[in-house]
């Protein structure tokens, strides 16, 4: 028996994952079909499982988010500069035209 690790490509490992995810044949047939370990089958089956809600989220979403954090941010400095400016007028007794 060889020491050698196989590096696997991620088409591969997600064959594997969707295979086993169907569920028509055990983990240990999937395992001897594809030449590797039964709890390599396993991890990428529960990787699969764990990280599948991420393919159908609305990545648009996420920067909105930050689209719409940074636009408090920037009201936030320019209302912060505001009173700034407001009360320089008054200490230095300019009045508004």
């Amino acid at each position: 028996m060889s020491n050698i690790r196989k590096r696997h490509e991620p088409a591969f490992k997600a064959k594997v994952a969707i295979e086993a995810a169907k569920q028509t044949k055990t983990i240990p047939e999937i395992a001897s079909e594809f030449s590797i370990h039964p709890t390599q089958v396993k991890n990428w089956k529960e990787t699969l499982e764990k990280t599948a809600k991420e393919l159908f989220t609305n990545k648009k979403g996420k920067k909105e988010t930050e689209k719409d954090e940074r636009i408090q941010e920037l009201y936030k400095q320019v209302g912060k500069l505001t009173l700034q400016k407001e009360w320089l007028k008054k200490k230095l007794g300019i009045e508004d035209e």
